[in-house]
């Protein structure tokens, strides 16, 4: 065996190598612990909000029994549906604010605005659906609650079903109509909105055209505009504002609830429970809702409108088939049409989407408020450029216009620009010639008569088609949320 090494003495020893330390960890950040606890104090609170803070929402909520005695009602779909009604109530308005909202004397106790509001079975869509408040509609038989007589079906104004027998028989109405089952009543009056709008800071709005009625008081130039709850009442109860009457005032509710939604969905009140208590307190205060509609319902609500959006909201008007049905002893009503309104309530109904994905390219065609076949033309020729005329005529009426087909020359043939010359009695049919000539020139000529005249210049643009405005077909298209916003 090999001898043994002597062991090394304590001076020959290398030196002792320190011992390791443990590896320091690095301290997260204040910010990054005040972030967590934040962060974890906010979901403490939404997860406790359910059956602390929102069951004492409950007592704020005045109550209705908007499904009492009702039987034969339509079968349970799926997703929920709530018929949301704004009544003209304006009790708890002071008379300055009406003198200034022009909001005038005694109601008539009838609803001003009727919704289907359809909240998916996923909780990640919402349709909406406008009832025009004309309606024909007829009532199925029914007892006074009150009195206890007994009303057989009759023709009736759909609003007025409310002034006759309250929220049942809207319910009931609105069911016997759609056959679709309202799981849910809410009603909304004018205080109720108007605070609404003022707790959210004001929902902003855009017109490309200028909106002015006098019996509402609005008045508004073109532009984006953030309106406070009283000029939000002025903006969604327009009936006069354009041509369109209660058509245009519905398509404007549904510009304003597009509006809401996006307000309330990007301002993070929904993500934070104490800002949603405060917030849902100020607005429940003043409404009215079925017995069933509690704590649970308000979180199912809340927990939804928090995965909303504009694109994920689409709003429409139920399909019309008639604007003027006179109706003996009632007056004149709409008459809805029947195929394509049972269509638009099937698809409530199977909790099914309203419009199918379209196409992401817009129709840029513009519209015109007088349709071409109305406007008759008459075109000669500014220039020395032979058949320039007649080219111009056979555009014109390719595209729809009423040209008399027999172009002829002006006296003055330096024209570089076309010029429209028309009666100004006729203005609106010479906007609606100058949009499918863009770039000529309107030049009001007294006493001119309904036949415009265009000279055509050697800088003449070709023809571009143009589409009537219809506010009719318009109002009952399905649109997103975000195609009705402001943009």
């Amino acid at each position: 065996m090999p001898p043994t090494p002597p062991r090394s003495s304590a001076a020959s020893r290398p030196p002792r190598r320190p011992p390791l330390r443990p590896p320091v960890r690095r301290r997260r950040p204040r910010w990054a612990m005040r972030a967590t606890m934040t962060l974890s104090v906010v979901i403490m609170a939404s997860a406790g909000i359910g059956h602390s803070v929102v069951s004492s929402l409950d007592s704020n909520i005045a109550r209705v029994d908007a499904f009492k005695d009702m039987k034969n009602r339509p079968r349970a779909g799926h997703g929920m549906n709530v018929l949301l009604v704004g009544t003209d109530g304006r009790e708890r308005i002071t008379p300055e604010e009406r003198r200034r909202y022009r909001l005038g004397g005694a109601p008539c106790h009838c609803t001003d605005t009727l919704m289907i509001v359809h909240i998916s079975e996923d909780r990640e869509r919402a349709s909406v659906v406008s009832l025009p408040r004309d309606s024909y509609a007829q009532t199925p038989p029914h007892t006074d609650g009150t009195t206890g007589e007994t009303h057989a079906g009759h023709p009736i104004k759909i609003n007025a079903a409310y002034a006759e027998g309250g929220p049942q028989l809207t319910v009931r109405t609105v069911e016997h109509m759609t056959h679709v089952k309202i799981d849910h009543y809410l009603e909304v009056d004018f205080t109720s909105f108007m605070k609404t709008v003022d707790v959210l800071g004001g929902v902003k709005v855009c017109t490309a055209e200028p909106l002015k009625d006098t019996y509402t008081g609005l008045d508004l130039p073109p532009g984006t505009h953030t309106l406070k709850g009283g000029a939000a009442l002025q903006y969604v109860r327009s009936r006069h504002a354009d041509a369109s009457s209660d058509l245009g005032r519905m398509k404007r509710q549904q510009r304003f609830m597009a509006a809401l939604i996006d307000r309330a969905t990007s301002s993070g009140i929904l993500l934070n429970p104490l800002r949603f208590r405060d917030v849902t307190r100020a607005v429940l205060g003043s409404v009215r809702a079925d017995r069933g509609f509690g704590t649970d319902e308000l979180l199912d609500l809340g927990r939804a409108m928090r995965t909303f959006s504009p694109s994920s909201s689409e709003f429409t008007t139920v399909p019309i088939m008639r604007m003027e049905y006179a109706v003996k002893g009632i007056g004149s009503t709409v008459k809805w049409d029947p195929v394509k309104s049972e269509r638009l309530f099937k698809s409530l109904r199977e909790d099914k989407p309203l419009a199918v994905e379209r196409s992401r390219v817009r129709d840029v065609t513009p519209r015109v408020e007088v349709e071409p076949r109305r406007i008759r033309v008459h075109v000669e020729n500014g220039t020395r450029t032979p058949g320039l005329a007649k080219r111009m005529d056979a555009a014109l009426a390719a595209v729809g216009f009423s040209t008399t087909g027999r172009p002829s020359t002006a006296a003055d043939r330096t024209a570089r620009r076309t010029v429209i010359s028309y009666d100004p009695r006729w203005d609106r049919s010479a906007k609606s010639l100058a949009a499918a000539l863009p770039g000529s020139e309107l030049r009001p000529v007294k006493s001119l008569g309904p036949t415009l005249k265009v000279t055509v210049g050697t800088a003449s643009s070709p023809v571009r088609k143009v589409k009537p405005h219809n506010p009719v077909l318009e109002a009952q298209g399905v649109v997103r949320g975000d195609e009705v916003g402001c943009r």
